[in-house]
């Protein structure tokens, strides 16, 4: 079986596809459904457990794709956080030799968890700040 993380040069070279036909507007369509179709477990994760979904959610998904991450939970204080050292993602088009990444690769990540996590009530940070480090940080809490 091939795994998720053979796709992603497809991905990258698809988003610059999707811009030089449409500008980025073209992109951001195309994450809004990608966030629509596919992300309804966390949806449905979220609505039955709340923050703890995005804990059952990512610990499946990040370990999935063999990410260097760190998350936290504190159901008290009402956060959940991803702290990622390595992301699987942008590393293997940081790595890659044959392609240049799409320049906005990582802003998927805001567009789709934003989209699912906002309407639930909950407030969604995402510092992509050393994405080209391969790195980010992501903060889910609930609104108040």
């Amino acid at each position: 079986m091939i795994s998720c993380t053979d796709f992603i040069p497809a991905y990258s070279e698809f988003f610059k596809f999707l811009e030089k036909k449409g500008g980025k507007k073209e992109v951001v369509k195309f994450w809004e459904h990608l966030s629509e179709k596919y992300l309804i477990n966390l949806k449905n994760l979220v609505k039955k457990h709340g923050l703890k979904g995005c804990w059952l959610y990512w610990s499946k998904a990040l370990n999935e794709e063999a990410a260097d991450f760190v998350m936290e939970l504190d159901e008290k204080k009402g956060i959940f956080t991803i702290k990622m050292k390595k992301c699987p993602s942008k590393g293997r088009l940081i790595n890659a030799k044959h392609i240049k990444p799409y320049r906005d690769y990582c802003e998927h990540c805001d567009i789709l968890y934003r989209r699912i996590l906002e309407p639930l009530g909950y407030e969604y940070f995402i510092d992509l700040s050393r994405c080209e480090k391969a790195r980010c940080r992501t903060e889910v809490k609930k609104s108040k």
